[in-house]
């Protein structure tokens, strides 16, 4: 009984120790660090070539909109966003904000007219009431969103670009810009 214990130890252990002794020698070349992302292989010259077309999982279709951080407030990037094509102001990227939240002198320049009122929880807990009306459209770097609701705040110097407006995009801040993938 125990020399069929030694045989079945054996046999379990072997192929690990002959794995180990042909990564001794050199025969399994040592895993470095991925220094690009996505699917790719490196060819026999040391090149990345992309295979993102056949293994990404991603639509080759896939759109990347991508806007310059022109400054950024406490951290948080501030972007230009056009409103109804032709009006472009500055927004916080807020991606914890529901909605997108316009000045009253944004509301005022675009003509928004409030059609209701909205009770809103904001980032303290507290509660605040707000105007709502719509825009035709707000643009950021190629990506549109049409017929959004913005709430019109009296008390704020700057507007906050929320998931209204990029919910259906993978959003990506990097150091100088921020992507919308779709």
């Amino acid at each position: 009984m125990q020399q069929q214990t030694s045989i079945a130890l054996c046999c379990k252990l072997f192929p690990c120790l002959v794995t180990l002794w042909v990564a001794s020698l050199g025969g399994i070349p040592n895993a470095i660090a991925q220094e690009q992302q996505g699917c790719f292989f490196v060819d026999s010259s040391g090149r990345a070539v992309s295979l993102g077309g056949i293994c990404s999982g991603e639509s080759p279709s896939r759109r990347v909109y991508q806007t310059r951080i022109k400054r950024r407030l406490g951290g948080i990037p501030v972007i230009d966003v056009t409103f109804n094509g032709n009006q472009t102001f500055e927004m916080i990227v807020d991606t914890g904000a529901s909605g997108s939240l316009i000045t009253a002198s944004m509301a005022q320049a675009l003509r928004v007219v409030p059609t209701r009122v909205e009770i809103s929880a904001i980032a303290d807990g507290s509660r605040v009431i707000f105007p709502v009306g719509y825009v035709q459209s707000i643009g950021v770097g190629g990506a549109v969103v049409r017929d959004v609701p913005v709430a019109i705040a009296e008390r704020m110097d700057i507007g906050l670009l929320g998931h209204d407006f990029f919910g259906d995009y993978d959003v990506t801040i990097k150091r100088d810009v921020v992507e919308f993938r779709r």
